[in-house]
């Protein structure tokens, strides 16, 4: 373990932030309904580490607390906070910026909005997906919307939509609240966040901030595995509530960061962000239009790989330099239609523009000097209502629809292109009891994004970007949720027809084109208090694809895997396990993939074991602690990146996973 985990001096200083910042006495404002009480009003309770996501509480939705300690770790980054989630799976390339990957869909079909906003990487080899610039510890809740069955979240979300969100909880009195945590591990991993709120019924005010590091780490076998990083972030908003009816919140962030790949020539030295964003909702305008929401939004990324600031230099140093700058918005209105029908309807739109400039020699043709290319433009306005009636106190039919108008420009050829897309659904859903039984049918149309049209090394022909069509989905998804007493459980299966699927073969000349595919799988999962403090916890998660144009397996899709967990938890206590198994993977189609990697060969199936335990020593401070793999098994997820040569590492069929990896998290929350 490094040294680094014996750091005792930040708990002694979080605690003197916390304690400086208390008011002398406080008053604390009720909790909205819907929303959790203020940590004044109710002591922390211990909950164990969470090593699977609870099952679904409402149907094809999984929500999880970014906050609260998981194992195995996750990465300091949007897409390893998900890896909990039954279904979800994530492309390694180092050690953070990995690739989710949901019912083995990655890209543009599972979509990432944060406070309802879009955000896209610049790299044209996918080194920054959207949750590269994701903090999830400065979020109050991410929710996993399944399927083509929501048109709420924007266009093309056909495997499903991930939310990062905070919480809009109003301030009735004057109130503050504060959270903080910080980790330390194996491989010099040392992260620390603060979360700040403070408000009155006029207005508040929220900061957040984070920073994460690690070195390299060493799978199994003691190999080093080029994968450090550093990352940083702060974010604040800032709200008046001139009435309990109204809402006007000013918000920004900024981040940056740096990190080491194991799976290319080059590393991200830049991940710069830059974010500004106003948002307005009014309540109870009317008794018909119960809630009218607006929002504008500007995101920035400011990328930089090179081969030579977090590795060995080689003789000529390359960099490589795209931006992206994203504007959107969004206008909905909430409707009461009568006394058991509710609706929202509304617009969205979203415009970017893609740059880039680059050098093979830093040296003699620095890159700063260079001038910005223009490479790429997309532009999306799309129209949608959404609604749900209570047919009886126990049914309830949701149904949804959306239209969306793209324009795509490839700018350095002069090429355009424009569609009109159509999306929607129709689920039905039955309470019988504690449990709730759906049947949906969704169609979803996504436009081909930047890296399948676009970008790349080497970049698409322009035939490419004229010929290839939209992806068409069609999905049946059907399932049932639990719970009563002891017992929590939920089942979620889905049958997908896929037309015009948009496959990545970079053997070709095009290296893009459609084909037809249909997939099919499902996630379980199950949450059982079997006596007193004692639970256990499991889920399994299955998908099968073919690519019935070729006759193939469909690519990148993972195996079989199952999560079972184990633990014990008193007023003070907790302990935990979890055993993660996963099957082999003999069904690929070599050199075929999506827009983050392709297939590389058959994989073997492995199994983890992972320990935990935690301590609430006071009302407002908790300790837990963990060894992720405790038998430092060598292995990899099958969907990883193969391995690079980078000097004075090994090189790896697949980027390896972390060997035994020890852990210590403090959360202080006043």
């Amino acid at each position: 373990m490094s040294s680094s985990l014996y750091r005792p001096l930040i708990a002694s200083q979080l605690v003197a932030l916390l304690a400086s910042a208390a008011p002398a006495s406080a008053q604390v404002a009720p909790a909205a309904p819907g929303t959790a009480a203020t940590a004044a009003e109710t002591p922390v309770q211990l909950a164990p580490v969470t090593v699977t996501a609870s099952p679904e509480s409402q149907p094809l939705a999984v929500v999880i607390d970014p906050k609260a300690p998981a194992q195995p770790i996750p990465a300091h980054d949007g897409a390893d906070v998900l890896k909990t989630i039954p279904g979800m799976s994530v492309i390694r390339k180092g050690g953070t910026d990995g690739d989710p990957v949901f019912r083995g869909m990655a890209g543009s079909r599972l979509g990432v909005q944060l406070d309802g906003q879009t955000i896209l990487g610049g790299c044209g080899m996918r080194m920054d997906p959207p949750t590269a610039y994701v903090f999830p510890a400065s979020y109050d809740r991410v929710t996993l919307r399944k399927g083509p069955q929501t048109v709420l979240a924007g266009p093309g979300n056909s495997a499903g939509v991930v939310l990062f969100e905070h919480d809009q909880t109003p301030f009735c009195h004057p109130t503050s609240t504060a959270h903080a945590a910080a980790t330390y591990g194996s491989f010099d991993r040392n992260d620390q966040s603060t979360d700040l709120k403070a408000g009155a019924p006029l207005g508040y005010v929220t900061a957040a901030a984070n920073r994460s590091e690690a070195s390299d780490y060493q799978d199994g076998d003691g190999r080093s595995v080029h994968s450090q990083y550093d990352r940083w972030s702060t974010q604040a908003a800032l709200g008046w509530t001139p009435t309990e009816k109204t809402l006007v919140e000013l918000s920004g962030a900024r981040s940056d960061g740096e990190a080491a790949y194991a799976d290319r020539t080059m590393d991200g030295v830049k991940f710069d962000r830059e974010n500004l964003a106003l948002r307005f909702r009014q309540r109870n305008l009317s008794p018909t239009v119960t809630a009218l929401n607006a929002q504008v939004y500007y995101n920035y990324v400011d990328h930089v790989m090179d081969n030579y600031t977090l590795r060995t230099a080689p003789g000529m140093r390359m960099v490589s330099n795209p931006d992206r700058e994203t504007t959107g918005g969004k206008l909905s209105a909430d409707l009461a239609l009568g006394d058991a029908t509710r609706a929202t309807v509304g617009t969205d739109f979203q415009s970017n523009d893609h740059t880039l400039r680059s050098t093979m020699n830093q040296t003699a043709q620095p890159y700063q000097a260079k001038a910005r290319t223009a490479d790429g433009a997309f532009d999306q306005f799309g129209l949608f209502a959404e609604a749900t009636d209570d047919l009886t106190e126990t049914q309830r039919l949701i149904a949804g629809a959306r239209l969306d108008w793209w324009e795509a420009e490839k700018t350095a050829a002069g090429l355009s292109r424009d569609d009109t897309l159509p999306a929607g659904f129709a689920r039905y859903e039955q309470d019988f009891g504690p449990a709730t039984a759906y049947a949906g049918l969704g169609h979803a149309e996504r436009f081909p994004d930047y890296w399948e049209i676009i970008g790349g090394q080497p970049a698409k022909p322009n035939a490419t970007f004229l010929a290839i069509a939209p992806e068409k989905t069609t999905q049946l998804d059907l399932g049932a949720t639990y719970k009563k007493d002891a017992l929590h459980g939920s089942l979620a299966g889905f049958v997908s027809q896929i037309d015009d699927f948009i496959l990545l073969q970079p053997a070709l000349a095009a290296r893009t084109r459609n084909i037809d595919a249909r997939t099919f799988g499902g996630e379980a999962s199950l949450a059982y208090t079997f006596a007193p403090d004692w639970e256990a916890t499991g889920s399994l998660a299955y998908v099968r694809g073919t690519n019935t144009t070729d006759d193939l397996p469909l690519a990148q899709l993972p195996p079989l895997e199952s999560r079972l967990g184990l633990s014990y938890t008193t007023a003070k206590w907790t302990a935990g396990s979890l055993l993660r198994l996963v099957a082999p993977q003999d069904r690929v189609a070599v050199g075929q993939g999506n827009i983050v990697g392709q297939d590389i060969g058959t994989s073997d199936g492995f199994a983890v074991v992972s320990l935990n335990s935690g301590y609430q020593f006071a009302a407002f401070a908790r300790l837990t602690a963990g060894v992720d793999n405790l038998l430092d098994a060598t292995y990899a997820e099958h969907i990883s990146r193969s391995g690079a040569a980078v000097a004075g590492y090994p090189v790896t069929t697949r980027v390896n996973e972390p060997g035994l990896n020890l852990w210590i998290k403090l959360d202080l929350t006043y």
